[in-house]
């Protein structure tokens, strides 16, 4: 007796968990049947030409929402995962400083009631670690829907901070999970501060904020991971001393890179980009580009992340160091990483590992991460040989811009299904919202 499905999707090359295959997915109540689908469906997608991946996932943005909308003119929860969806992301990682912080059950509870009817993708929300909360985290990072703590070492956009070592480790002794560290370190930040001026060069970013900034902050947090037992997930690991250091601490370490770090380089990037190039930690010269992708290679990185993290044009165009800092990038990062597939940079397997496996690994996503029976029907489908340049007009971010416009691409997601719903077909948006908070284990 055949089966009936919602979905079947056939004829794409499926990046499964041991490899490419030719499936015919079988899909009822949003989640993945079977692989060797025999029966019919409500409706069938015909994927010829394509590479069907699990649903991609974007486990570290800034959508700039508390919950409440407050900066429509720069992004909001439902711009932002409209944009992840046109870019072939299914699910992300919402970072928690925002206007009003997510830092307490009362905050969390805001940003999880705004969710339905209102995002595209599934979501999950950081709450941020403060000294004043620190002995509360064990039983925050467990709410519904967080994916985990986030600690800012290094001071960044937003007022959240905890920079000592003393707070540090009684962030580590409140909970379980794995905690996710901006780990610059503030006092050499300060200290270097004093050497520039307003109207100095953009290029100083990566003096200010430079090498040794990050590598003392990450060698700080190692120590704590170390004595406390805790494992830490280092953000945006930017540096070839950080990456050779973390090669000694897998027990207690995990590490994402961005996608930036990857693809851009200073002092090429001030040159062409300027205030479009200012990022936290900055982007850097060749050396430690090119170890960033030593460490892909090697299987020392986790994850990646577009850290999209969206400005006002008038915050971005004063002068620097006044200029805000953080880029765009959740829309353009499927794409971008697909053009380095096809300049085989790296496989297309290591891209789902990096952008799918990874972070449902990292963060415990429950039925995110793979093509398999009984997980979510999160699909990103893409086409390989399809060449595109990106261009503002196809951004949904209000601000407007995009450090990668105008790049000349090959590799392109011409759909978007979350929870067995076609949400995106050749880059228009379907029907309506139908994104939900992830569960996190």
């Amino acid at each position: 007796m055949s089966e009936h499905y919602d979905l079947i999707i056939e004829h794409g090359m499926a990046v499964l968990p041991w490899g490419e295959a030719e499936a015919r997915i079988g899909v009822r109540d949003g989640r993945i049947v079977t692989l060797a689908a025999t029966g019919t469906a409500d409706r069938v997608i015909d994927a010829r030409g394509l590479h069907v991946l699990p649903g991609l996932i974007d486990p570290h943005v800034h959508f700039r929402d508390s919950g409440t909308g407050e900066a429509p003119e720069v992004e909001t929860l439902e711009t932002g995962t409209r944009g992840a969806v046109l870019g072939g992301i299914t699910a992300i990682f919402d970072m928690p400083n925002t206007g009003s912080p997510a830092v307490d059950a009362a905050s969390l509870a805001v940003k999880r009631e705004s969710v339905a009817g209102r995002v595209w993708c599934d979501v999950g929300f950081y709450v941020g670690a403060t000294k004043q909360n620190a002995d509360r985290l064990g039983a925050l990072e467990v709410e519904p829907g967080v994916c985990a703590v986030k600690v800012f070492a290094g001071s960044s956009t937003g007022n959240l901070l905890v920079e000592d070592d003393a707070s540090i480790e009684r962030v580590m002794r409140s909970g379980r999970r794995r905690i996710a560290f901006h780990s610059e370190d503030e006092f050499r930040l300060q200290e270097r501060r004093k050497l520039f001026a307003v109207g100095d060069g953009f290029a100083n970013h990566a003096e200010w904020r430079d090498p040794e900034c990050a590598a003392l902050g990450t060698r700080r947090i190692m120590a704590l991971a170390r004595k406390t037992g805790r494992p830490a997930h280092i953000l945006h690991v930017s540096t070839a001393e950080e990456f050779d250091f973390l090669r000694g601490f897998r027990d207690v370490a995990s590490v994402e890179v961005l996608v930036n770090h990857l693809t851009q380089s200073a002092p090429e990037a001030y040159g062409r980009l300027g205030a479009y190039a200012v990022m936290n930690p900055p982007i850097r010269d060749a050396r430690h580009v090119e170890a960033a992708w030593r460490a892909v290679a090697d299987g020392l990185v986790d994850t990646i992340g577009s850290d999209h993290a969206p400005h006002p044009v008038a915050a971005k165009e004063r002068p620097w160091p006044e200029t805000a800092a953080g880029l765009t990038g959740v829309q353009t990062m499927v794409p971008v990483m697909l053009d380095q597939v096809h300049r085989g940079r790296l496989s297309l397997a290591r891209l789902v590992d990096l952008m799918a496996a990874g972070p449902a690994r990292i963060y415990g996503a429950v039925g995110k991460g793979r093509i398999a029976a009984g997980y979510d029907a999160d699909f990103t489908m893409v086409d390989l040989k399809q060449t595109r340049v990106i261009e503002t007009g196809w951004l949904a971010s209000p601000c407007g811009w995009s450090p990668f416009a105008g790049e000349r691409v090959t590799g392109w997601p011409v759909m978007t299904v979350i929870g067995g719903a076609v949400v995106m077909r050749e880059n228009v948006v379907q029907d309506e919202p139908v994104g939900r908070m992830v569960t996190f284990r």
